[in-house]
Parts: C-alpha cells; sequence; structure tokens
C-alpha cells in the first residue's frame, strides 16, 4: 500500500510540475489539483468496499471528464466547476467561485 500511496503522490508532483511549467502559480495548481481529487474520491467511494451513492451528480462526475480529452475536456470541466459551484449544500460550497486558471494558460498560448 505505501508503494501505491508514494505512486500516487510522485504522479500528482509530476502535474504540478506541468502545470507551475506551464505559468500556472502554486495556489492554482493546488486549487486545480483539489477539485480533481474531490471528484476522484467521490467517484472511488461508489466503488466497492463503499458503495456510496455519490454526492456529485452524474453528469459532472470523474467518469464524465476522463472520457474526454483537449477542447473538449478543457470545456466540459469548465462547465463541471461552474455547475458544482451553483448546487445547493456541501458540494455548492466546495466549489464556490472556482477559477478556471487553465482558460488563463489557454488563451496565453501555453498548453492546457
Amino acid at each position: 500500500m505505501a508503494n501505491g500511496s508514494n505512486q500516487i503522490v510522485q504522479k500528482l508532483w509530476n502535474y504540478c510540475n506541468v502545470l507551475r511549467d506551464d505559468g500556472m502559480s502554486y495556489g492554482d495548481y493546488v486549487e486545480q489539483l483539489t477539485y480533481l481529487l474531490f471528484l476522484k474520491m467521490a467517484d472511488e467511494r461508489t466503488k466497492p468496499p463503499h458503495n456510496e451513492p455519490s454526492a456529485v451528480p452524474a453528469e459532472y462526475s470523474w467518469p464524465t471528464l476522463i472520457k474526454k480529452d483537449g477542447d473538449e475536456l478543457f470545456d466540459h470541466y469548465r462547465h463541471v466547476l461552474e455547475k458544482l459551484g451553483n448546487e445547493k449544500g456541501l458540494l455548492g460550497l466546495i466549489f464556490n467561485s472556482p477559477r478556471t486558471s487553465f482558460r488563463t494558460l489557454r488563451s496565453s498560448g501555453a498548453s492546457s
């Protein structure tokens, strides 16, 4: 288990390095990774051994993100953040007023 955890941590740091190299600030990429991790963990809780219903509506869930790529992924991710921010309760509080920092990178010509 420790080896698996180390691999996940290393992957996250690799993503952070890519985002930093593309001009995203530390605070911005931590925020984006937090949103993504929340969505991934919500999805993981729907699987064994937990088998819990997801707190995230199906149309904004992790599986909808991993099915997309490129501009389609970018547009869908922006939409997901906006819609989850409008949800009631804890979900709306978590995603309240998210900044989609990828927009800045994309419009400046950096890869997203």
